[in-house]
C-alpha cells in the first residue's frame, strides 16, 4: 500500500523568487522559472543541503549547530497572502517583501498541510512539506520600505497564514502557471497530539 495518497487538491504556481544573498536584504527577486536541485532553489541564499541551526529548533539543538535543511523553500498561499495584506490594511502585498519562493493558489489552508505532504509539479519536481512556518520579524524592513508604517503590522497579521517551509525531495522546474498537486501522507491523526501539546514546557 502507497504511503502517499494523491489528492484531487491542485493549485497554480502565481509567483516564483529566491533571495539572493539574506545579508544584503530579506526582499526576493521574482523569476519565472525556478531550477531546483536537491540542495534547494539555485542562486537561492537559504539553500543548501544543511544550515545553522535557529530559534524555531532551540527546543533540540543549540543556536547556529550543523542540521539538515528542511527550509529551502518558503511557500506561501496566494489566499492567505491576501488575507494578511487585508488585515494590515494593505491592498496587497508584494511576496517580494516577505522572503517568499513559492506562491501557489488554490490550495486551502495551505498553511497547516500535514508535515511531510508532497507538493509535485507537472514534470515531477517535488517539494516535501517540513511544517508551517512562523511569522518573523525579519519582513519588517522591506515591507516598510515600501509601505511606511506597515511594517510592525505584518507579523501580527500573518499569524497562521505564513505558509509552510519545504525541501527538495525530486529534483526538477517549477514554472510560473505550473499546477501543482497535492500528496498526503496516508495516516490517521496521532492520538496523543494534543496530550503532548498540553504538556509542552
Amino acid at each position: 500500500m502507497s504511503a502517499l495518497k494523491p489528492t484531487q487538491f491542485t493549485g497554480r504556481i502565481t509567483w516564483l523568487g529566491r533571495v539572493a544573498d539574506r545579508d544584503a536584504a530579506l526582499e526576493s527577486e521574482s523569476l519565472a522559472t525556478m531550477r531546483a536541485s536537491f540542495a534547494g532553489p539555485e542562486g537561492e541564499a537559504h539553500g543548501g543541503l544543511t544550515r545553522a541551526s535557529c530559534s524555531r529548533v532551540l527546543g533540540q539543538y543549540p543556536r547556529d549547530t550543523e542540521i539538515r535543511n528542511t527550509r529551502q523553500f518558503t511557500i506561501l498561499s496566494a489566499e492567505e497572502l491576501a488575507e494578511t495584506a487585508a488585515a494590515m490594511g494593505l491592498a496587497a502585498l508584494d511576496p517580494a517583501l516577505v522572503g517568499a519562493t513559492m506562491v501557489i493558489e488554490g490550495i486551502p489552508d495551505l498553511s497547516h498541510l500535514p508535515p511531510s505532504s508532497r507538493l509535485q509539479g507537472e514534470n515531477g519536481a517535488t517539494l516535501v512539506v517540513d511544517m508551517n512556518n512562523r511569522p518573523c520579524t525579519l519582513p519588517a524592513r522591506p515591507i516598510e520600505n515600501r509601505h511606511a508604517g506597515f511594517g510592525k503590522l505584518y507579523k501580527p497579521s500573518a499569524q497562521h497564514r505564513r505558509g509552510v517551509t519545504a525541501w527538495v525531495e525530486r529534483e526538477g522546474s517549477f514554472t510560473l502557471g505550473e499546477t501543482i498537486r497535492l500528496h498526503i501522507p496516508d495516516q490517521r491523526v496521532w492520538a496523543h497530539l494534543d496530550a503532548a501539546r498540553a504538556g509542552h514546557g
